[in-house]
């Protein structure tokens, strides 16, 4: 498999993993930390951890929650993320979950770069 395809799904699996893998050690780590952090600060405020679900917004929450990969396979077999509506929390949780999604995403497009030779 392609060295830039095999950079590219560990850094979906592995937030940071990615930079890790094309040996950027230092940025890998502090990107792992970053959006673990994100994450657990969703958990910890009530946050869910979406399904897919119907609809264009189902989709974009289960993808946006499902581009942390591990954390978000992780949390889904504990069963953490249930979220409480009720929750005062509830919406700035979603919020993280989404970031750390978010941000996933752009390390991942990071890597590619990398990956290819068009940064360092």
């Amino acid at each position: 498999m392609n060295k830039t395809v095999v950079a590219c799904l560990i850094a979906w699996l592995v937030p940071g993993g990615g930079h890790m893998y094309l040996r950027k050690w230092d940025r890998g780590l502090i990107f792992l930390s970053l959006v673990l952090i994100l994450f657990l600060t969703g958990l910890s405020m009530d946050g869910k951890l979406f399904s897919l679900e119907p609809g264009f917004f189902g989709l974009l929450r289960f993808i946006a929650d499902g581009a942390t990969g591990i954390f978000y396979l992780v949390g889904k077999t504990a069963g953490a993320g249930t979220g409480n509506i009720l929750s005062m929390g509830y919406e700035y949780g979603n919020t993280f979950l989404y970031t750390a999604g978010l941000v996933n995403m752009l390390l991942i497009l990071d890597t590619y770069d990398i990956a290819k030779g068009n940064r360092e």
